[in-house]
């Protein structure tokens, strides 16, 4: 068996530049502040039609086929009020007032701000058909 030898091979000190002779200066690790974990808000239930009509009719006692034809007749009107840039003040539900109106191509979107009184010790709700 052969041996070969390996050639040695020597290197010679590069001489230090301006640039080596520096300290280098490390870079504090900059750790990213987290980010607040937002919890998605449980979808808040949403009141339909159907079902506004139908605690109407269990609230006031009056039949179905005649609440409505009212309630569409006072949402068409609300809606109209709304669009027109008019406050509505109707108490129990508050005050709405039109703040800001977007005009969409398939759409108009109102910023509304509602304002309630709190429900006090001089509130009455009115039962319609009751007597007093």
């Amino acid at each position: 068996m052969a041996t070969t030898t390996r050639k040695k091979t020597t290197t010679t000190p590069k001489k230090a530049t301006a640039a080596r002779a520096a300290p280098k200066v490390m870079k504090k690790a900059v750790t990213p502040t987290p980010k607040p974990v937002v919890k998605p808000e449980a979808e808040a239930p949403v009141l339909r039609k159907k079902e506004l009509i139908e605690r109407v009719v269990a609230r006031s006692g009056i039949k179905k086929k005649d609440a409505k034809p009212t309630i569409e007749a006072m949402l068409a009107v609300l809606g109209e009020a709304l669009a027109s840039g008019e406050e509505l003040n109707l108490q129990p539900m508050g005050k709405v007032m039109v703040k800001r109106v977007k005009e969409q191509p398939n759409a108009k979107v109102m910023v509304c701000r509602i304002r309630q009184r709190k429900v006090g010790a001089d509130s009455t709700v009115v039962k319609i058909g009751a007597k007093t």
